[in-house]
């Protein structure tokens, strides 16, 4: 059972493009895990397709964020986007080596110049996936999270969820979990919020206008 946390109760639901809680001071991952590894990297545009977020807490005293967008788009393009290097490597990060199996690796640079490797690489480990189901991911601990973040790192995933929607189209929704109810992760999910729409914009952009795109 969810209920809202401080910040929800803030009203902490935010659309594309309009937030009804203050903005954080810089855009921070996705994803998602990959909130803070990835969405600093990232900026929210104005996509007319609606990007939700919400922030819950869970009887064991957990914050979880609740992001999902709908895509003009298959499954299978949003899965390919999410796992293979071709597809990750056109909205997520231009560098990215990606070993998909459970207790895989992405490997990540926002350094299209650099390789993997370099520092300043990332590293996101896969846990468990289930093809164009869903996939479950865990960063690796880096020595700039904050320290509330470190003390969470055991407990910190991201588990993507893809859906078929039956008007046609698909759906993404990423669940970030195992943050702590505490007040020094405030105004981190407005940073996640931001960062983490961005992303999910620019995978908007790639699956729905690039022909490219798998």
């Amino acid at each position: 059972m969810f209920r809202f946390s401080s910040v929800g109760r803030q009203q902490l639901i935010c659309a594309r493009g309009r937030l009804s809680c203050p903005v954080a001071v810089a855009g921070t991952l996705v994803a998602m895990a990959v909130s803070f590894v990835a969405a600093v990297h990232a900026t929210a545009d104005d996509s007319d397709s609606p990007i939700s977020s919400r922030v819950e807490v869970t009887d064991a005293g957990e914050r979880v964020l609740i992001q999902e967008a709908s895509f003009d788009a298959s499954v299978s393009d949003l899965w390919k986007a999410y796992v293979t290097e071709e597809g990750w490597g056109s909205w997520a990060s231009p560098v990215v080596e990606i070993d998909l199996r459970a207790g895989g690796t992405i490997h990540t640079h926002y350094d299209a110049n650099a390789k993997i490797g370099d520092p300043g690489t990332n590293t996101l480990h896969i846990l468990n996936y289930v093809p164009e189901r869903v996939l479950t991911l865990r960063a690796e601990l880096q020595d700039n999270w904050p320290e509330v973040m470190k003390q969470d790192h055991g407990r910190l995933m991201n588990v993507v969820l893809f859906d078929p929607l039956p008007e046609g189209g698909a759906r993404v929704r990423s669940y970030g979990v195992g943050y702590s109810d505490t007040p020094e992760y405030d105004e981190l999910m407005q940073f996640f919020i931001r960062g983490n729409e961005g992303l999910l914009a620019k995978l908007k952009s790639y699956v729905e206008d690039d022909p490219n795109s798998p």
